[in-house]
C-alpha cells in the first residue's frame, strides 16, 4: 500500500493542517507498518500554475515535474492532503498540483455519456484548517471543490478532518485542534476497485 502525503500551507510550523495530516499519515503508518509514504510540500517545492507554455510542454523540466507528479498520485492508495482554507477556497499551490493531476486519458475520460474517473479505489484524506466557521455554509467553496474534483476523478472515498474558528482565539484553536485529533477515523484496510 502507498500512501501519498501532501502539505500546502504556507504557515510552515504554525500550520493546523501540518500539524493534522502529519497525525494522519502517522496513524496510516502505526497501523500498517508496511505501508510506502511519499511526502510533498507544495509551499516549499510548488508545481508551477498552469499555463499555454505548460501545456505545450515548453519547458522539459517543467513537464517532466508535471509528469512525476501524476505518477505519484496514480500509484498512491491513500491520499492525505492538508489544506488550509485560503479566501474561502484552497491555496493556489494546491490548485497547481491539482491541474497536473486532473488530465484527460490519464485520471479521467470523456465518453458519449459525459466524464468517467479513472482514478477510483483510492481514499482521500483532507486536513482542513479554518480561520473561521464555514461547515455548511455558503461561504465553504474548499470542501465542494475538493469532493467534485475527486469524484470527478472516481474517487468516492474522500473524508474532511476539520479544525474550525482557529483564528478566534488561542483557546478556540487548542479546542478546534483537539477535536479535529479526536474525529481522526482508524486506518482500514481499502477496498480496491473492481
Amino acid at each position: 500500500m502507498k500512501l501519498l502525503h501532501i502539505d500546502s500551507s504556507a504557515l510552515g510550523a504554525n500550520s493546523v493542517t501540518r500539524e493534522l495530516s502529519a497525525a494522519i499519515a502517522g496513524r496510516w503508518r502505526d497501523a500498517f507498518p508496511d505501508i510506502q509514504v511519499e511526502y510533498r510540500d507544495l509551499d516549499a517545492n510548488p508545481l508551477p500554475h498552469l499555463t499555454g507554455a505548460s501545456l505545450a510542454q515548453a519547458d522539459a523540466d517543467e513537464a517532466a515535474a508535471a509528469a512525476a507528479a501524476l505518477e505519484q498520485f496514480l500509484a498512491a492508495d491513500v491520499i492525505v492532503i492538508g489544506a488550509p482554507m485560503y479566501n474561502f477556497s484552497i491555496p493556489s499551490t494546491l490548485k497547481a498540483w491539482i491541474d497536473r493531476i486532473a488530465i484527460a486519458g490519464k485520471s479521467f475520460k470523456y465518453t458519449e455519456s459525459g466524464a468517467v474517473g479513472l482514478a477510483g479505489g483510492k481514499k482521500v484524506i483532507v486536513a482542513s484548517g479554518r480561520g473561521g466557521i464555514h461547515s455548511d455554509a455558503p461561504t465553504d467553496f474548499q470542501e465542494p471543490y475538493l469532493r467534485q474534483v475527486f469524484g470527478f476523478l472516481g474517487i468516492d472515498d474522500v473524508e474532511f478532518v476539520r479544525a474550525e474558528g482557529v483564528a478566534y482565539s488561542p483557546q478556540h484553536r487548542s479546542e478546534a485542534l483537539a477535536a479535529a485529533h479526536r474525529s481522526i477515523k482508524a486506518p482500514t484496510q481499502l477496498r480496491k476497485a473492481a
